[in-house]
């Protein structure tokens, strides 16, 4: 493991967790590495270095992370492993470079300025050749074949421009590597070998080969680099210092309300804060580590965990996110979490761990590259040796042509056309609040036929509220919530505590003894001396009442419920066969107030629907998810009241956690791939059973973050959309890049025996533009927004 700068950590256990001896942990940056070949050969060079326990090099990320024993190999020896295989490893004491943090600087780095001296070399070679003629002489001669200035310029070229190939090439060759460096390698090289042997000058071929090669490899890194700097956004969110108050016993520190404080206010690294510390935030800062609020208020920022638009107000008691924003107030904060454990530094550890598996399509095209490139080497062979030798064609022409083909041998653009699309449709993910866990769930998301939706917690709030009060025999809203109030004060039930949310209102208050719960119907307790009771219209009937008169009427399509007359007992029908059906047929439970011989009210409570449910039900049925569903364990009534004012096509009701897991395969019989959205708990072991399992709310949650393939951040439904749409964006990115990166080479390839690609358009479209069309193509899922499907 390593700290956020990517620092080696001491060993977490000396025993390695196996038995080993000790065992420790070292991160590099290797931003050459950037194909899943270089990282082949990357592991190729290290593992082969005494002491190497574990490696996971990352190409898409530019890290190598290798476990080893100090014992027996130690950091330098590594690194210099590294090195051997081609690749210059970034930044010093295992802190990860600069390089990947400013794309522009690839064009400054040594390696460019060798290429725009070849570049320069290449031109002047040109301007001798076609517009100095007459001062093209001869200059020298190699094995009687004369070398004039023209061919001493494109020498020049290779040399500037190709001593980098030819070395990684040779590096290649070491580790048995068939990669692209080895192929260009032998390519620039035995075109300046038929110059001297065959006497037809190739040198120019030589030279475009190494700039333009050049130029490719540097395109190709500019955009991995624009890739990797996504998530490089994602760790840079949080602050690197922190404003801790720590008590000395002999300070005081004004606070910002002008009361002063014991302690003093230091500024140190992240990194140092313990948990259980206080934190300084002043408005316009971010916070440094996930916290809850103890002094102050303030809105705050946490769109770069939860992609929330709008800030939240924050207070006392409130917790609080690294890398969110103070917008306005002053807040101390008490750490909860250290600086490798905030809900941002597991959202970066996932999201690199997501970049790093491989999507079942990622391991197709890569069996794929495995037989390609032999068999395009054995093509480029076979067409720069059979005509000569069969036909008596000319040696210079098909040398030249199978040269071109080695230059395509190597599928760079098409193995990193699907990471590279990964890598972005996670990363611009994570920016808008949304947690994949890997390529497989996005690609899974992107073909989702069925999403099967929980009800509470997911479709509706999951907080109970008041939404009707109905006085009746003369009394007022405010007496029915002034004795329901005194009734469920002391209750625990989530329907009582909504009961005296609400109340919290009603003026005056009531005189409360002999409070008894009744265990499943009500609650009963003496008001005034009076005996009243609050519960389901079955603790009423008990009572002896038929709860007649009371009904409700419709004006309009508008429900009115009101009392006819006094309800007295043995005296009342109505209230059951009408008002209360009616509140229950729109999903909501019904409470009753009164004493034994009068019905004072009806109060009814129910989970609200959240406001962007039906339209994020409608947005996915649009974009082409062919059906919703509602799986819960609530009654049937309720269920479908709630289905129909969001949308959903089908509902399930009465359903216990194993009544999901069925409903989910079945589901996935009758129709493709489902998706399960719950709020990762209660619902996990359905979330599980799903092709994709999508957690709601999981800021903070740590069991949501673990279990869930997929995880909302915030509580909206509204993410679901853009998730769906990026999803499936993406597979078509991926598709598209596949087959237009193998067709480009296949079409290049066919036409080169016929004489119609040239070596410097192999180089450029072959390579340098398929590598650079992809790595584009991929990048335009970050501009897909949640805004656009919440309109």
């Amino acid at each position: 493991m390593n700290d956020r700068s990517g620092r080696e950590r001491p060993p977490e256990d000396a025993s390695g967790g196996d038995g080993q001896s000790d065992t420790r942990v070292l991160r590099l940056s290797v931003p050459g590495m950037d194909c899943p070949s270089c990282a082949g050969k990357v592991r190729a060079s290290v593992e082969r270095l005494d002491g190497v326990r574990d490696l996971d090099p990352r190409p898409t990320a530019g890290t190598l992370t290798v476990g080893y024993d100090p014992g027996r190999t130690d950091e330098s020896a590594i690194r210099e492993r590294v090195e051997r295989a081609g690749y210059e490893v970034a930044g010093g004491d295992g802190v990860e470079g600069d390089a990947d943090a400013d794309t522009t600087g690839v064009w400054r780095s040594p390696r460019a300025v060798k290429t725009w001296l070849s570049g320069v070399f290449v031109a002047l070679g040109l301007a001798f050749e076609f517009l100095l003629t007459g001062q093209d002489a001869a200059v020298a001669s190699v094995l009687g074949n004369p070398v004039h200035v023209a061919d001493a310029l494109f020498l020049l070229a290779v040399v500037a421009g190709g001593q980098e190939i030819v070395r990684n090439g040779y590096y290649s060759a070491r580790n048995r590597s068939l990669d692209i460096d080895l192929l260009m390698s032998v390519a620039i090289l035995g075109a300046l070998v038929a110059s001297v042997g065959f006497g037809e000058a190739l040198y120019f071929e030589a030279a475009t080969l190494a700039f333009l090669f050049s130029v490719a490899e540097l395109l190709e890194r500019y955009s991995m680099d624009r890739a990797r700097h996504s998530v490089r956004e994602l760790l840079d969110l949080s602050p690197a210092e922190a404003t801790v108050r720590r008590d000395t016993g002999s300070s005081e520190t004004p606070r910002a309300d002008g009361e002063a404080v014991d302690g003093e206010e230091v500024t140190v690294p992240v990194e140092a804060v313990a948990v259980g510390e206080t934190v300084i935030v002043r408005p316009g800062e971010k916070i440094p580590l996930d916290g809850e609020v103890i002094e102050g208020a303030s809105a705050v920022n946490q769109a770069p965990i939860t992609g929330e638009s709008v800030p939240v107000d924050k207070a006392v008691g409130d917790a609080v996110y690294a890398g969110t924003i103070n917008r306005e107030g002053y807040l101390e904060v008490r750490t909860t979490a250290a600086a490798d454990d905030t809900t941002l530094a597991r959202i970066v550890e996932m999201v690199e761990d997501a970049r790093a598996d491989k999507t079942e399509r990622e391991q197709f095209v890569e069996r794929f590259a495995d037989w390609y490139t032999p068999l395009i080497v054995s093509f480029a062979i076979l067409v720069a040796v059979v005509p000569p030798l069969a036909f008596g064609a000319s040696w210079m022409t098909y040398l030249v042509y199978g040269l071109t083909l080695l230059v395509l041998a190597c599928p760079c653009a098409f193995v990193i056309s699907t990471p590279v699309t990964v890598v972005s449709g996670i990363t611009s993910a994570a920016r808008n609040g949304v947690l994949v866990k890997g390529g497989n769930h996005l690609e899974a998301m992107g073909a989702v036929d069925v999403v099967a939706f929980d009800k509470t917690g997911t479709l509706t709030a999951g907080e109970l509220a008041v939404t009707d009060v109905v006085p009746l025999n003369g009394n007022s809203e405010e007496d029915v919530l002034r004795c329901a109030r005194g009734l469920e004060a002391r209750s625990e039930h989530p329907i009582g505590e909504a009961i005296v949310a609400h109340a919290d209102g009603a003026s005056g208050t009531r005189e409360v003894t002999e409070f008894e719960s009744l265990t499943g119907k009500g609650v009963r307790a003496e008001l005034d001396g009076t005996t009243h009771y609050a519960g389901k219209p079955d603790l009423f009937e008990d009572l002896g009442f038929d709860l007649s008169h009371v009904h409700a009427t419709t004006d309009g399509g508008v429900v009115t419920r009101t009392a006819t007359r006094l309800c007295e007992r043995n005296n009342c029908l109505d209230l059951l066969e009408d008002t209360v059906p009616t509140l229950q047929s729109e999903g909501k439970t019904v409470v009753l107030v009164g004493t034994e011989d009068e019905l004072e009210g009806v109060i009814a409570v129910a989970d609200e629907v959240r406001p962007e449910a039906r339209r994020a039900v409608e947005r996915l049925n649009e974009l082409g998810v062919s059906r919703t569903v509602m799986l819960t364990g609530d009654n049937e009534r309720t269920a479908r009241a709630i289905a129909e004012r969001v949308g959903v096509d089908e509902v399930r009701a009465g359903l216990l956690p194993d009544g999901k897991v069925e409903a989910v395969r079945e589901l996935r019989a009758a129709y493709g791939t489902v998706a399960m959205v719950g709020d990762g708990i209660n619902d996990a072991p359905a979330l599980a059973t799903a092709d994709v399992g999508i957690a709601m709310g999981a800021a903070g949650t740590d069991t949501a973050l673990e279990t869930a393939d997929i995880a909302l951040m915030s509580d909206d439904l509204a993410k679901l959309p853009y998730l769906y749409r990026l999803a499936h964006t993406a597979n078509g990115v991926i598709r598209q890049n596949v087959w237009t990166s193998l067709g480009a080479k296949a079409a290049l390839a066919i036409g080169v025996p016929f004489g119609l690609v040239p070596i410097w358009a192999a180089v450029l479209l072959g390579d340098a533009g398929m590598t650079v069309g992809v790595t584009g193509n991929a990048m335009r899922l970050s501009r897909i927004r949640q805004e656009r499907e919440a309109r």
